[in-house]
């Protein structure tokens, strides 16, 4: 045990949570603010900047049908509540406009940590850098399996790595084009229209990547935001369960909508599924890892009394294993730490935690 312990601590983490909702968030439990205060803010050093056009122009050279699409930039976020245990959790989220260009040039930049402030509140640690935010969902199948897909060669990021299912909420689904779009309208409508496509985009890039109909899923709830390390790349992540067999599914992904992004669906087990974090990019792992807090809280909106009740074997409750995990590993509010322990249930597993 000591030993696992030493290497886990002395590998390099390769994603931080940036915030964990093991109980589950409904739409009703997540609010937007969508503002301009939350765009990138230009870095001091003008050549550094200027540096964003130069490797955008030579992208656009090396491939024409770039698109430089709009997206959200992700700047934090504030929990309300759940201290008391009728007390709902609430969360908030900061988020500005960003660009695909200039992700491109800031946070896949060579330079990238150079974008990045000395700073333990992340908002201001990655005020310079794009920070699209992506998002990706754990799907449980009716037989217990959970969707993995391999991504194709062809993908700009992470080829051939696997994924949970995923992409973007996407401002142009809600007629967002810009700030100066929005200037007549209300904003409470605004924030209600982004928080809810953060739900939509999920749902809808599960039915386009993996083919199935949006009638076989349950609402998702939010689990958590995640951040690769390598990139400062942020992605939220849901739970949503599948009324379909995993062997449904399969048949299903051969007409997925956007299958060519990649070249194999799986329905692994929670084990097999642990066996392939290790060739998932970071914010991915970063997402396992979130799936995990959440089978460890018995406050979950997803879980049935008998699941519930399978959990009740440990010497300790999930509840515990969740509190004790948070000071272990993820971020606690005010004080941000790394991740040092990816895969928290091996441990539990073994009859101890920490």
């Amino acid at each position: 045990m000591e030993k696992a312990m030493a290497d886990a601590e002395a590998k390099v983490p390769d994603y931080r949570l940036l915030l964990s909702c093991p109980s589950g968030l409904s739409p009703s439990q997540v609010s937007v603010d969508f503002s301009e205060r939350f765009d990138r803010i230009p870095h001091p050093d003008i050549s550094l900047d200027n540096s964003i056009s130069e490797i955008w122009d030579g992208r656009v050279q090396q491939n024409a049908s770039l698109y430089n699409g709009t997206k959200f930039r992700y700047a934090g976020h504030i929990m309300h509540g759940g201290g008391g245990s009728d007390e709902k959790s609430h969360v908030c989220l900061h988020l500005g406009l960003t660009d695909y260009r200039t992700f491109v040039g800031t946070n896949l930049n060579p330079l990238w940590e150079k974008f990045l402030v000395p700073s333990e509140d992340d908002s201001v640690r990655c005020q310079h850098t794009s920070s699209p935010l992506g998002n990706g969902a754990i799907i449980e199948t009716s037989d217990k399996r959970i969707v993995v897909l391999r991504r194709s060669n062809n993908v700009g990021e992470f080829p051939g790595h696997f994924v949970f299912p995923g992409g973007h909420p996407e401002p142009q689904e809600i007629g967002i084009v810009s700030h100066q779009f929005d200037k007549d309208m209300d904003p409470d409508f605004i924030n209600r229209k982004v928080s809810q496509e953060m739900f939509d985009s999920i749902v809808r890039e599960v039915v386009e990547e993996i083919g199935v109909p949006e009638a076989s899923l349950c609402n998702p709830v939010l689990i958590g935001v995640s951040c690769r390390v390598l990139n400062v790349r942020p992605a939220a992540f849901f739970f949503i369960k599948c009324n379909l067999h995993s062997k449904e599914i399969q048949q299903l992904y051969s007409t997925a909508q956007d299958g060519y992004e990649s070249t194999h669906l799986y329905t692994v087990s929670r084990n097999d599924l642990k066996d392939m974090t290790s060739k998932m990019p970071g914010c991915h792992q970063g997402g396992f890892a979130l799936y995990m807090l959440m089978s460890l809280d018995l406050n979950f909106v997803g879980w049935s009394g008998m699941e519930r009740s399978m959990w009740g074997f440990c010497s300790f409750t999930p509840r515990i294993c969740y509190n004790q995990a948070w000071g272990m590993g993820v971020k606690t509010p005010g004080k941000e730490k790394f991740c040092r322990h990816p895969l928290p249930l091996d441990i539990a597993e073994e009859g101890t935690f920490w």
